[in-house]
């Protein structure tokens, strides 16, 4: 699915002239004849543009390029030959188009994360046709919703896009869908909810409302507005395989986040201190559980409200907070998205019987995830059953030149994997930290070796901050 799934900012490249990026406007003098919230006469879409368009706005963003530009040993030598100076052109700022709609008379504006995204300067327009420009700042982003929230300031109050409530939309319902779709001004466009909660985790924690009303590049961040005027989505993403399939964030779901934006710059997030894994058939074979598919926990941070809660590796998590879990992806929406605070059951496979636990919700704290060199200079030793590759202890010397934590000191880490082995196969790599071989706990390059067995070995190993998994299958 996500190969074919299309974030709506579109890449301007100097397709777009700055005339049409600079679209000016003023604030209509006239109010709308819609009394937003009513039900609408029957030219409710001609009333949706007059009351909405004047609240939706241009997005133009700029990347301005790093660095200074290098010699070009060509240029030189044409300069030796024809004796004048040559110059290569200035790298141009990358720029982008999106849409916003303002929810506040004094600028705040919600938009798509991925429209503004690594921008170094961002512009606004109101309506099509003065020249003057807004310049945004950014109040608050989190790439997981894709929902930011940025402002401008003005001596006027600005119109205003009122907010509805997305639990209330029905399927066939009428939409109209705002945007400016490949930098033509403000666009309208209209059809229906085809479907409620299309869950695309890859792309978003919260499940889409889909609608077949016209979507393209450059509406990302506009409104999807229902028959009474109310904002009921935020467009964020199109099928790229067909026609008529786009996809709008509910508003319910926005709203839950626009309190954090506001106010600490970022969505806080639910943590419990786990590293986790997806179950394959092969890999719970292999481990003796009786589940072929779900995740299972790697790793259990010391401390962390797992570990105070009694998970330990290897449990196999089946719901957290009344919700099954079948994949990595649900877990981590799930936790992410508990409230920081409380107290969750989550319900966990161990030994093959079902356990229930109570686990306190904390706030996820910053990540510091260390990444591993490829190369040592220790030594290791060969492994038996030609698995091919070779284990050290993990001394300060490889602490220093790996940048590892002092607690791993001693245990086993991989410092070379033979071409074409079964470790290369099993996507073993130089610097994996091993913490168990076949389900017991190894803390020494001795312990590593007796418990490695003829045949496959399952090893719960660490890589650059992460656990996970790899399975070998030796002579």
């Amino acid at each position: 699915m996500r190969l074919f799934l299309t974030m709506l900012c579109l890449v301007a490249s100097g397709y777009f002239s700055h005339t049409l990026l600079a679209q000016k406007s003023a604030l209509p003098t006239t109010p709308p004849t819609l009394k937003l919230g009513n039900p609408l006469p029957e030219n409710l879409f001609v009333e949706l543009a007059r009351a909405i368009n004047p609240a939706v706005v241009n997005i133009s963003t700029s990347v301005v390029p790093k660095g200074r530009a290098m010699n070009d040993p060509m240029l030189e030598l044409l300069e030796q030959f024809y004796g004048r100076r040559f110059q290569m052109p200035k790298p141009q700022p990358q720029t982008a188009l999106g849409t916003g709609f303002i929810i506040r008379e004094d600028g705040l504006i919600i938009t798509n994360n991925h429209v503004i995204e690594g921008a170094d300067v961002i512009q606004v327009q109101i309506t099509e046709g003065v020249e003057k420009e807004f310049k945004a700042e950014v109040i608050g982003r989190d790439s997981r919703t894709d929902i930011a929230l940025i402002k401008i300031t003005g001596k006027q109050k600005f119109p205003v896009a009122p907010l509805g409530n997305s639990s209330e939309v029905a399927v066939g319902e009428w939409v109209a869908a705002f945007g400016n779709p490949y930098g033509h001004g403000h666009t309208m466009t209209k059809g229906i909810i085809s479907a409620k909660g299309r869950d695309i985790a890859e792309l978003n924690r919260f499940p889409f409302l889909q609608t077949d009303a016209s979507i393209n590049p450059g509406n990302s961040g506009g409104p999807l507005v229902n028959s009474k005027g109310l904002v009921i989505g935020v467009n964020s993403a199109i099928d790229a395989r067909a026609q008529g399939i786009g996809f709008a964030i509910p508003i319910d779901d926005v709203r839950k986040v626009i309190k954090d934006l506001e106010t600490n710059g970022r969505v806080r997030q639910g943590y419990i201190g786990i590293g986790m894994d997806q179950l394959t058939p092969r890999a719970a074979a292999h481990l003796g559980i009786k589940k072929d598919s779900g995740v299972i926990i790697v790793q259990v941070m010391e401390g962390g409200p797992a570990h105070k809660g009694g998970v330990e590796a290897y449990d196999v998590v089946l719901e957290f907070n009344g919700k099954k879990i079948s994949n990595e992806m649900e877990l981590m929406n799930a936790v992410a998205g508990s409230a920081i605070g409380t107290t969750v059951k989550m319900k966990v496979l161990r030994d093959n019987k079902e356990r229930v636990l109570d686990i306190n919700i904390s706030e996820r704290p910053d990540d510091r995830k260390t990444l591993v060199k490829k190369e040592s200079t220790a030594k290791g030793q060969d492994t038996p059953f030609n698995l091919g590759f070779k284990m050290s202890g993990i001394d300060k010397q490889i602490i220093k030149e790996w940048k590892l934590s002092e607690e791993l000191l001693g245990l086993p880490v991989v410092t070379e994997v033979l071409s074409g082995s079964p470790a290369t196969l099993a996507g073993l790599r130089p610097g994996d930290v091993i913490f168990d071989v076949n389900r017991k706990r190894v803390r020494s390059v001795s312990d590593a070796q007796k418990a490695l067995q003829k045949g496959t070995n399952t090893l719960r190993i660490q890589r650059e901050g992460g656990m996970g998994f790899v399975i070998l299958e030796g002579n």
